[in-house]
C-alpha cells in the first residue's frame, strides 16, 4: 500500500530534524518544522487532501494556570512560538462533525541523532515510529481509502492534524489543544501512536512536582557550617521511591511515578545548598490525579520527619536535619491536565465502526501511556482512541535505535483504510435507520488560510491565537 514515493517522503521526514525545542533547551527548530509540514502537505494534496490551516500557536494558548511551567518558560523567548507551526488537512470540504473522522499525528521528535535509514524491510531513525512513520502510512491509508470510496470527501470529510508540541512535556498545550478548541473534531478521532496496530480509548495525563531546596552552601572542610541539599534530596528520592506507591490513596492506581532529575552541583569540593528533585506522577483520571497530589503532598511530609529524625544525630548533617523542613518547597512544574477515558463512555457506534474494521482493541489490564488525546476529553459528540503502527518500548521510541518496520506501516495503512470504509457504510446505515444516528452536534471546521512567518500582508484568519 506504501509506494515507492511513500518510502521516499518518511526518508526525507526523518533526515529532517524536528526536535521540539522543549527537548534540548535550545534554539528552537525554526524552519525546519514547516519545511517538514509543507512536504507533508505536499504530499497529502497527491491524495486529495488541501491545506485548510497552516499557523504558529499565539501566545494567548500559554495564559493558561495548567500550561507547563517549561513550556511558559521557553516562550519567553519570541522566536519559540514562531518556530511550532501546526498544520490542518481536509479530504473534501467541511462537513458536521458526525460525518467526520479526525487523525492527529505529530511531527516533532525527541532529542537524539539517528541516522535515516531503510533496508527494504525497517526505517530507522528519529521519529521513525513516534510519529513520522505512522504519518506517512496514515496518508498511504487515507488514499486508498478514497480510491476504493468515492464518498470520501463528499459524504464524509477527513481531518488530518499534523502538529508540533507533543514531546519534551509540552503536552499539546500549545499544538492539539488549540486546533481541538477550534473546532478541528470528528465524530471518530484517532490519535497515530505506537499501540501495536490496537487501539486504545485510554490516554493517562501526568504531573510535575520539584522539590526545591533552598539553604546555604559551605565549603567541603566544614561541611557542617552549610545545608547539604545533595543528601537531603538524595533521601528524598530514595524515601519517595519506596513509600510514595504505597500510600492508601494510591491504592488502585493505575498511573506510574518516575522520580527524576535530581540536580544540586557538579563539584567534589563543596557542600551545595541548593537543589532540586523532580517526581512525575501519570493518572488515568481527575479523581486519581487529585489523589496523587495528596499522597505526593503527604509523602514528602513524611519524608522529611524521617530524614531529620535520621541525621539529627550526626557532626556533618545536623543543621541540615533541624532546617529541613523549612529548606524543602513542594512546587508543581505541571497539573491539572485532562486524562482521556472513552472506553468508560459505552459508545457502542464507534466501537462498532472500529470493530468492523478489522481493529482490535487493546485489552484493558494493558496500561495507557500520555499523549495529546487527552484534549479530547470531554468533547461532546465524539469518540476518541489511539492507534498506530509499533510499540514505544520494543521499537526504542525516546531511546537509541528507533525503528519501525515496512510491515507494521503497511498494516497501519489498511486499517486506516478500512476504518474509513466503516465509517463511511455505517454513516449511510444511520440514514437509512434514523433511530442510530451516531451524533447531532452541527459544528464543522472553517477553513483558514496558510499561514507562513516572515509574510506580511496575509490574513490572520488562520492564527490559533
Amino acid at each position: 500500500m506504501l509506494t515507492p514515493a511513500d518510502h521516499a517522503l518518511l526518508l526525507a521526514l526523518l533526515r529532517t530534524p524536528t526536535v521540539s525545542p522543549m527537548e534540548t533547551g535550545g534554539p528552537d527548530t525554526g524552519e525546519r518544522l514547516w519545511q517538514a509540514q509543507r512536504a507533508y502537505a505536499e504530499a497529502a494534496g497527491e491524495a486529495g487532501l488541501g491545506v485548510v490551516r497552516h499557523a504558529a500557536p499565539g501566545a494567548a494558548t500559554l495564559y493558561r494556570d495548567d500550561v507547563p511551567a517549561a513550556v511558559r518558560a521557553a516562550a519567553r523567548n519570541p522566536a519559540f512560538l514562531a518556530g511550532q507551526p501546526s498544520l490542518v488537512l481536509r479530504l473534501g470540504p467541511a462537513r458536521p462533525r458526525r460525518e467526520t473522522v479526525m487523525f492527529n499525528v505529530h511531527l516533532d521528535t525527541v532529542a537524539g541523532g539517528e541516522p535515516a535509514t531503510f533496508d527494504g524491510e525497517r526505517f530507522t531513525g528519529r521519529g521513525a515510529v513516534d510519529a513520522k512513520g505512522p504519518a506517512v502510512a496514515l496518508l498511504a491509508g487515507v488514499r486508498a481509502a478514497a480510491a476504493a470510496e468515492p464518498a470520501l470527501g463528499r459524504e464524509v470529510s477527513v481531518l488530518v492534524q499534523a502538529v508540533c508540541g507533543e514531546e519534551g512535556g509540552a503536552m499539546g498545550t500549545f499544538g492539539t489543544r488549540p486546533l481541538v478548541e477550534a473546532g478541528y473534531v470528528g465524530r471518530l478521532n484517532v490519535f497515530c501512536e505506537p499501540t501495536g496496530l490496537r487501539h486504545l480509548p485510554r490516554a493517562t495525563a501526568s504531573m510535575t512536582a520539584r522539590l526545591r531546596v533552598a539553604g546555604e552552601d559551605a565549603v567541603d572542610d566544614r561541611p557542617e557550617a552549610g545545608h547539604n541539599a545533595s543528601v537531603l534530596l538524595g533521601f528524598l528520592a530514595q524515601y519517595l521511591a519506596a513509600e510514595f506507591g504505597s500510600h492508601p490513596a494510591r491504592a488502585g492506581a493505575a498511573g506510574a511515578a518516575c522520580v527524576a532529575g535530581l540536580h544540586t552541583g557538579h563539584a567534589h569540593n563543596r557542600v551545595y545548598g541548593t537543589g532540586s528533585l523532580l517526581v512525575n506522577v501519570a493518572y488515568a483520571d481527575a479523581a486519581e490525579g487529585a489523589a496523587a497530589e495528596r499522597a505526593l503532598s503527604d509523602t514528602v511530609a513524611d519524608g522529611l520527619r524521617a530524614f531529620t529524625a535520621r541525621f539529627a544525630g550526626t557532626r556533618d548533617f545536623a543543621r541540615t536535619a533541624a532546617e529541613a523542613a523549612a529548606l524543602t518547597r513542594l512546587e508543581w512544574d505541571k497539573r491539572g491536565l485532562p486524562a482521556l477515558r472513552a472506553d468508560l463512555l459505552g459508545d457502542l457506534w464507534a466501537e462498532e465502526v472500529l470493530a468492523a474494521a478489522g481493529v482490535p482493541r487493546q485489552p484493558a489490564a494493558e496500561p495507557a501511556f500520555t499523549c495529546d488525546a487527552i484534549w479530547m476529553h470531554g468533547i461532546p459528540d465524539t469518540y476518541t482512541t489511539v492507534l498506530g503502527p509499533g510499540r514505544l518500548d520494543t521499537n526504542n521510541a525516546h531511546a537509541a535505535g528507533e525503528f519501525v518496520a515496512l510491515a507494521d506501516l503497511e498494516a497501519f495503512a489498511a486499517q486506516v483504510r478500512a476504518l474509513l470504509l466503516s465509517f463511511t457504510d455505517r454513516l449511510r446505515a444511520c440514514a437509512r435507520t434514523p433511530h442510530s444516528e451516531p451524533g447531532e452536534h452541527a459544528e464543522s471546521s472553517e477553513p483558514g488560510t496558510f499561514d507562513e512567518p516572515g509574510k506580511p500582508g496575509q490574513s490572520s484568519k488562520g492564527n490559533l491565537a
